[in-house]
């Protein structure tokens, strides 16, 4: 049976005895990750964001990103999209290190960039595990699970009601 504690003193002594310690440091080590990439020597990652779905292939490079075969400038026109392309990369500290590769479908220009982006994050955690920490701490990792909300049967919209007309 276990022995008893009797004093705050015993149960510090016993707190520090080797093996607790081993357990310990054993909990605070981290599992190690290994880099996951194809014969190609690519890592791929699926992105998502509203109703859009982006697949992406990342590998190093110069920095070239091409979406649905077109290039980045070309496909999201808007310099917010493409900064929001951009944002893992700077993050992580890898600018023009890496060439993208993706395919986004569904939902509009916003919801594909936001997409790649995630796509994007995944795929560097997956082909460097060092980058995980901080595109975790910057939330690049999490899905947006922010969607649509479906429209109710006896309302206008989603919550939006039919004017009220008392006469």
């Amino acid at each position: 049976m276990a022995e008893e504690i009797k004093s705050l003193e015993e149960l510090k002594g016993r707190l520090a005895t080797p093996a607790a310690a081993t357990a310990g440091d054993a909990v605070a080590e981290q599992v190690a990750r290994a880099p996951v990439r194809d014969s190609l020597g690519r890592s791929y990652a699926t992105g998502k964001r509203k109703d859009a779905v982006a697949r992406v292939w990342i590998k190093p490079g110069s920095g070239k990103v091409t979406v649905n075969g077109k290039d980045m400038s070309a496909y999201f026109a808007r310099p917010v999209l493409q900064m929001i392309l951009r944002q893992p990369f700077t993050v992580a500290g890898v600018e023009n290190q890496f060439d993208v590769m993706a395919t986004v479908a569904g939902g509009g220009l916003s919801g594909q960039a936001g997409a790649v982006k995630h796509g994007v994050s995944k795929a560097l955690q997956l082909y460097d595990p060092s980058l995980r920490s901080a595109l975790k701490a910057a939330g690049f990792l999490t899905r947006d699970s922010r969607v649509v909300e479906r429209k109710k049967f006896g309302r206008r919209k989603a919550r939006r009601s039919f004017q009220f007309s008392k006469r």
